[in-house]
């Protein structure tokens, strides 16, 4: 039975082995499960490859992203441009694994981006600076939209949530929160910003899917403004990291 799975910490609200269970009943896949794998420290992945030999494919979530890297034997453009792997092929033969890193929340994200039925700001905020806030920065780029992360410290090409003044909010009509903040029990706490600048015009965006609406939505909502939560990229980026393993597993035939 091939198996494919996810790894992060924590992982026990994702949505991904219903929606992964749903999709084998769907299209009759009888030879294939998906399940959870946490992982205390990413240090463990090699333990659990070559453990669960039947392991062909893994998806990456918080906090591993990044960190999975040095464990790639081959990244796509994708993974290497971004920065960051969310999608791992594992091709095991004559006794050697081979891990290929990929990355799908981008096509992920631009699926998010065609579901919002109004022209897309030219400018926005990525709150965060890891792997998913790396693919969505890549997306932006990819339709030409300007973007400026904000992280909590100081470094090159972002600003820190101090630095954000209502102004900057107001030359930003795009904010996407690309950070865990707002999930689990964190499910009451919000990113620190001016948001009493937010107008009608601007377009608030969470990569969290659970809850459905999270803080950041509501106080963005409370001002007028579109908001929009991660399904749709959940969504995307699962039916392409799916397409991947198919690809990759034929390729290898």
């Amino acid at each position: 039975m091939r198996t494919f799975g996810l790894i992060g910490n924590p992982i026990s609200e994702s949505l991904s082995p219903s929606f992964f269970q749903k999709k084998f009943e769907t299209e009759d896949i009888e030879d294939a499960v998906y399940q959870l794998f946490p992982l205390k420290s990413i240090a463990d992945l090699p333990f659990l490859i070559e453990n669960k030999t039947a392991l062909v494919g893994l998806n990456v979530t918080h906090p591993y992203k990044e960190a999975v890297l040095p464990y790639m034997n081959q990244l796509t453009p994708a993974a290497q441009a971004i920065g960051a792997v969310n999608t791992i092929m594992i091709h095991r033969a004559g006794g050697r694994i081979v891990l290929t890193g990929h990355n799908t929340d981008c096509e992920g994200f631009d699926l998010l981006l065609d579901h919002i039925f109004t022209p897309i700001p030219e400018h926005a905020l990525v709150l965060g600076t890891g792997g998913a806030a790396k693919a969505v920065a890549y997306a932006l780029t990819q339709r030409g939209i300007c973007y400026t992360f904000v992280s909590r410290s100081a470094g090159q090409n972002r600003l820190t949530y101090n630095d954000i003044t209502a102004d900057i909010i107001q030359r930003n009509p795009l904010i996407i929160n690309a950070t865990p903040v707002g999930m689990g029990a964190d499910c009451n706490v919000c990113l620190p910003l001016p948001y009493s600048a937010i107008t009608p015009q601007h377009i608030l965006i969470d990569l969290i899917y659970r809850p459905k609406v999270t803080t950041f939505l509501q106080k963005g909502k409370a001002q007028g403004a579109s908001t929009f939560n991660g399904l749709p990229m959940l969504i995307g980026q699962a039916e392409a990291s799916w397409r991947f393993w198919q690809e990759k597993d034929e390729a290898t035939q």
